[in-house]
């Protein structure tokens, strides 16, 4: 896995702005990188049918067709919309290096994607993503 770091974001706003459209939990998650509880998250056990899109700028992200049982904790997807829906990058926070997952619109953290842990998925990929950074619409 090739971390992407060379796009610069669609949407740009200011950080006053971003704390003003997003709530507290909602902002520490897509603006600070923070991380919400495992298994707290609304979308841990969804399994309606339908598209998952960022929070924060409403790009569409993951379909819930590539959502799987991981049991991590939080969502998880075996690959993203299009590949050009997220962004990659190294991070190496916590003294351990791991692919940071973002929004490629925005820029906003969704979660982490890791590889090669065996699930039975088409990608051996598993994008861990908080639910709070989501917003999802159930298909028609």
């Amino acid at each position: 896995m090739d971390p992407v770091t060379d796009s610069q974001p669609k949407v740009v706003k200011s950080d006053e702005e971003w704390r003003a459209q997003l709530t507290p939990a909602e902002y520490q998650v897509l603006r600070r990188a923070g991380t919400e509880r495992p298994f707290t998250g609304e979308y841990t056990d969804n399994k309606q049918v339908g598209v998952y899109s960022c929070r924060a700028c409403g790009t569409e992200l993951f379909r819930s067709d590539a959502k799987f049982e991981s049991h991590c904790g939080w969502p998880s997807f075996f690959t993203p919309l299009a590949g050009d829906a997220v962004i990659e990058r190294a991070d190496t926070t916590l003294g351990m290096r791991r692919v940071e997952v973002l929004c490629a619109n925005c820029h906003s953290h969704l979660g982490h994607v890791f590889e090669g842990e065996g699930y039975a998925t088409p990608t051996d990929l598993r994008y861990c993503i908080n639910s709070v950074s989501l917003r999802f619409e159930p298909a028609e």
